[in-house]
């Protein structure tokens, strides 16, 4: 009788190595032969023996019929075909194996760090970054009440679907070291998997000169316009502060990329401080806000109505006192005084003459929650470059003008870096004690806690400052201060000092993480031209930080942060996109492996995560979105023709599988036609397994 064997599960547990040799007792299946013996001992010296015995035996019965040899060896390698096979079976935790959980358990042994410290604070720091400081009263100003909060209701139920999708994948069994890139391209494959890795990259490191020219436009603007001029025109004129922005901003950058270079402690050492400066300048404003309810600031600030138009003045035609000089009188102490000398003298102004000055005011910009500004601040005014109104231009010469072109669709692209951040948790996933909880917590939370201060923080400022006021990006008509600032408590410094550290902190966060991502892309080796970013140099991806370091330059020399935040936004809302994607189709194709023990999580709800974030990134800059696209596609043919043969286990594996039974379950038993009819050839071939490539 030919050698058979069958596979029981049994009670004592073996461990078999990759040979499929029995060496151990820890697994759940064991092989028996049923007619050689009753159980194989444990040992390889008696397994080999075995095996020699068996293959003497089979000479000894049919000394006359090789074959029967080949056949015996044949049927030895099917047997450890099936011990490899069972143990993979019996190892699989959710996408990878156990030899590779130890190993990658072994490298973060000293994995302490709960779901507080690990995963919700470093969410909480990436994620409320520069935007929230220097643009969101600019946003709810410009869009309204109403369009304001629905674009922040968007941007945040964007980033809330997507931790959904990211905790499920990070409840999927076992979550190694390896940081969100290894949780989304190990579920994509290598090719999609590759290229949706380094667009995250790309994004986590234009972010980080994002942060760094925030921290410019506020050094710059807000706190020593005149002592920080170098060069040419005034900080006022907008070309001139490009031109200092990246001067200072390359100056910066090159600081913090020395502190990321004198290691990752030092910048563990930072965060915390950063972050608890940056919730009390939140909370300094909140009480500000609260405050203006009871003793409203005044801050006064100088409008001409024309035509029913209101035009707001910049302080700097009226020597920095507005009090003073915002009047129609001719003279001074004597002088003329600035307004008129600026307006009816010098004609300086195509949009307003000397016949308007008699319709000159002063207003307190900021009246507070006493005197609710609901009503007035509920509608938009969108206007184009040079527009005060829709539709009516103004002199940026004497009076503040829009700076650029806005719309709701320009406001959801500039404000949506405002909630990224939320994969900081996952990427110190080889450093939690129970990723599969802390990740999940951690980051939802970390979620709902920003979008509850965005919502909270956009809707008191707009119901307590003028929306005129609002509507000063810059600060130009208050002596170059920052709204925010103004109405915070105790002091305006909080708000300033809050809002560099939330940029260092966060662009420390983003050159810190940058590099290691492109180094775990280059580890993977699917991608021949990231090899050189697989060394290190003093335990830091020195040459990945070099070229990190490059790609934030260029944020900082576009110099235009209205550019340069829809520009990252594309990059991050296409990794978002695949993270929804691929839990879509792993539970509409029934992966076997796809098990997420996140009891929240539902497809639907990935599902119209892929949605926005496709509308966001259409409506944000839809040529953008092309170009990002372009780059993934060409980034994932790369990897394709370079030949990445790796087997990761990925989901997308079941979707040709999925294609192949519904066209089979279509097909019948009715006669084909002559004209379909294709010939059905079964050929019996000889197979044999090679151990080296692990294939027949």
């Amino acid at each position: 009788m030919s050698i058979d064997s069958f596979v029981t599960a049994v009670s004592d547990v073996t461990n078999i190595d990759r040979t499929g040799s029995i060496v151990g007792t820890k697994g759940r299946f064991k092989v028996i032969h049923i007619d050689e013996t009753d159980e194989v001992s444990s040992t390889p010296e008696l397994k080999s023996q075995y095996q020699h015995d068996l293959y003497s035996k089979s000479i000894h019965q049919h000394p006359s019929k090789s074959e029967n040899i080949e056949n015996s060896t044949e049927t030895e390698l099917i047997i450890e075909k099936e011990t490899g096979f069972l143990k993979n079976l019996y190892d699989y935790q959710g996408g990878t194996f156990m030899s590779t959980i130890d190993n990658l358990s072994n490298s973060s042994s000293n994995a302490q760090l709960n779901t507080l410290f690990g995963v919700y604070l470093p969410c909480v720091q990436n994620i409320i970054g520069v935007i929230v400081f220097i643009r969101l009263y600019w946003v709810i100003g410009v869009s309204g009440i109403l369009e304001g909060l629905i674009i922040i209701g968007l941007c945040c139920l964007c980033t809330f679907l997507t931790a959904i999708s990211l905790a499920a994948i990070a409840t999927n069994g076992i979550v190694p070291a390896g940081g969100s890139y290894f949780l989304i391209s190990r579920s994509l494959g290598p090719a999609v998997g590759g290229a949706v890795g380094f667009l995250f990259y790309v994004g986590n490191a234009l972010a980080g000169g994002l942060y760094v020219l925030g921290a410019s436009e506020i050094l710059l603007k807000y706190t020593c316009p005149n002592k920080c001029h170098l060069f040419g025109a005034s900080i006022e004129n907008q070309q001139s502060a490009f031109n200092h922005y990246r001067v200072y901003g390359t100056i910066l950058l090159c600081i913090l990329g020395i502190i990321v270079f004198l290691g990752i402690k030092i910048v563990s050492r930072i965060a915390p401080f950063t972050l608890l400066i940056v919730f009390l300048s939140i909370m300094s404003i909140l009480i500000g806000i609260i405050k203006s309810a009871i003793s409203p600031i005044y801050l006064p600030i100088c409008i001409i109505e024309k035509d029913n138009v209101k035009h707001l003045l910049k302080s700097s035609i009226l020597k920095n006192n507005v009090i003073r000089y915002c009047h129609s009188n001719i003279t001074c102490n004597g002088e003329i005084c600035p307004l008129r000398q600026a307006i009816c003298e010098n004609n300086i102004s195509s949009s307003i003459d000397c016949n308007d000055l008699n319709n000159v005011y002063l207003i307190n910009g900021i009246p507070g929650l006493k005197d609710w500004q609901f009503k007035n601040n509920f509608k938009s005014m969108y206007m184009k470059d040079e527009e005060i109104k829709n539709g009516i231009l103004g002199d940026s010469n004497v009076e503040v003008v829009s700076k650029t072109t806005t719309s709701f669709f320009i406001l959801v692209g500039i404000f949506f870096p405002s909630v990224t951040g939320i994969m900081a948790g996952s990427n110190r996933s080889g450093d939690l004690k129970d990723p599969s909880q802390s990740i999940p917590r951690g980051t939802i939370l970390a979620v709902i806690t920003t979008s509850v201060i965005y919502i909270l923080l956009a809707f008191l400022l707009a119901c307590s400052i003028q929306g005129i006021l609002l509507r000063d990006r810059d600060g130009l008509s208050i002596n170059q201060q920052l709204v925010e600032a103004v109405i915070a408590w105790p002091s305006s410094y909080v708000i300033i000092i809050g809002a560099l550290c939330a940029c260092f902190g966060a662009g420390l966060q983003c050159l810190i993480g940058a590099p290691r991502l492109l180094q775990s892309v280059a580890k993977d080796d699917i991608m021949p031209l990231l090899k050189p970013f697989q060394s290190t140099f003093r335990n830091e991806p020195f040459k990945a930080l070099l070229f990190t370091l490059t790609l934030s330059e260029i944020s900082v020399l576009v110099a235009n942060l209205d550019i340069v935040t829809t520009i990252v936004s594309e990059f991050f809302l296409m990794c978002y996109l695949s993270v929804n994607l691929v839990c879509i189709l792993q539970t509409l194709l029934h992966e076997p492996s796809w098990r997420p023990r996140f009891r929240f999580y539902h497809w639907l709800l990935s599902f119209v995560g892929v949605v926005v974030c496709i509308s966001i990134m259409l409506i944000s800059s839809w040529y953008l979105a092309l170009i990002t696209l372009t780059i993934g596609i060409i980034v994932y043919l790369y990897i394709w023709y370079a030949g990445a043969n790796k087997e990761w286990g990925e989901g997308l594996k079941g979707l040709p599988m999925s294609i192949a039974h519904v066209a089979l379950s279509r097909l019948n038993d009715r006669p084909m036609h002559t004209k379909n009819f294709r010939p059905q050839i079964l050929a019996f071939i000889k197979c044999k397994y090679n151990e080296n490539q692990h294939r027949w």
